[in-house]
């Protein structure tokens, strides 16, 4: 198991930072299980060149795009990365996953769409069993209706939970996940995201 969070350089932003912070001493230091909260405000700024020039999103919340609930081995993050280790001894193996995926800026949402239907063609895509989004940076220009788009053409979620907008890759705050962990996933009138096993 690995884990995957805020990169060492994120521990010297100085402000809006602690969410990220607890998320990570939750993960890595407490052994017990942990919800994945929903931030109420989000940044997707360069702070690391002035950290006086920040800019705080209001967050809408997530987006709850198929309803259902899920348990499995957490798998992901970033998808591009992910993807590099098809045909590889070192890309694990889809059964009994919990997807936990998320791309840069510079994936729109023809490149998420593409790489995200190479990774569900896989022989054993079929038994993913839950799908959470991370989300996306403003220039990647991914919306919500053309992520929903995305993810109904992809059989292998056809009545799968998919839950997106979550504080998981490029944007802060920064939630830290446990790979090879195991979590649960609901998505309904309300949205629960917990790690289970870390």
């Amino acid at each position: 198991m690995t884990y995957s969070g805020p990169h060492w350089s994120s521990f010297g932003m100085r402000d809006h930072f602690s969410q990220t912070q607890t998320g990570f001493h939750r993960a890595l230091f407490e052994g017990a299980p942990f919800e994945v909260e929903s931030s109420k405000e989000w940044t997707d700024d360069l702070w690391f060149l002035d950290q006086e020039d920040r800019h705080l999103e209001s967050d809408g919340g997530w987006w709850t795009l198929q309803a259902g609930s899920a348990e499995g081995r957490v798998v992901g993050t970033n998808l591009c990365t992910l993807n590099l280790l098809q045909g590889t001894p070192y890309m694990p193996s889809l059964e009994g996953a919990l997807l936990v995926l998320e791309d840069d800026s510079a994936s729109d949402a023809a490149e998420f769409a593409r790489n995200l239907t190479s990774l569900l063609q896989l022989p054993d895509a079929d038994g993913v069993r839950g799908l959470v989004v991370g989300r996306f940076q403003r220039r990647s220009g991914v919306t919500r209706d053309l992520l929903a788009e995305i993810i109904a053409r992809q059989p292998a979620l056809a009545g799968k939970s998919v839950l997106a907008g979550a504080d998981v890759g490029h944007t802060m705050p920064l939630a830290t996940l446990p790979i090879g962990g195991r979590a649960e996933l609901v998505v309904g009138s309300e949205a629960r995201f917990r790690i289970v096993e870390g």
